[in-house]
């Protein structure tokens, strides 16, 4: 008789679980930078997030900036998740494994093309009042 095993995390409580939890998320960061796509925009955020300090005239345009930069790291692991999760699935070609893939695959390019937005209109109205 097969025996179901029980979430540990489910069971902890307190500071016991949040510590476990953070524990989780530092291994998911971990295996997300085995990604390319995660570890390019990764290091691309180790620039951007201290460029923006720079950039950015009050804590609202910073936050703005260094947030949508986080933005495009936070749907890109979700992408990685549901990749994954399909990938878990089997590695036959289905018509909704490609719908969920492309879908997480928009979702990265949309979260770019806001970082982008965001970013070159903070970089003209620096360099703009600049001169």
């Amino acid at each position: 008789m097969s025996q179901i095993h029980e979430n540990l995390q489910k069971q902890r409580r307190g500071l016991n679980r949040v510590i476990h939890a953070l524990g989780y998320s530092l291994q998911g960061l971990k295996a997300a930078m085995d990604e390319p796509a995660f570890r390019q925009e990764a290091y691309l955020a180790f620039v951007l997030i201290p460029l923006s300090f720079y950039v950015g005239n009050n804590w609202v345009e910073i936050s703005l900036l260094s947030g949508s930069v986080i933005f495009v790291l936070t749907v890109e692991l979700l992408n990685t998740g549901l990749e994954s999760a399909i990938d878990r699935v089997g590695p036959q070609w289905h018509d909704l494994s490609k719908r969920c893939k492309d879908l997480g695959s928009a979702a990265v390019l949309l979260s770019i093309v806001l970082c982008l937005a965001v970013w070159l209109s903070a970089l003209i109205l620096k360099f703009s009042q600049a001169v």
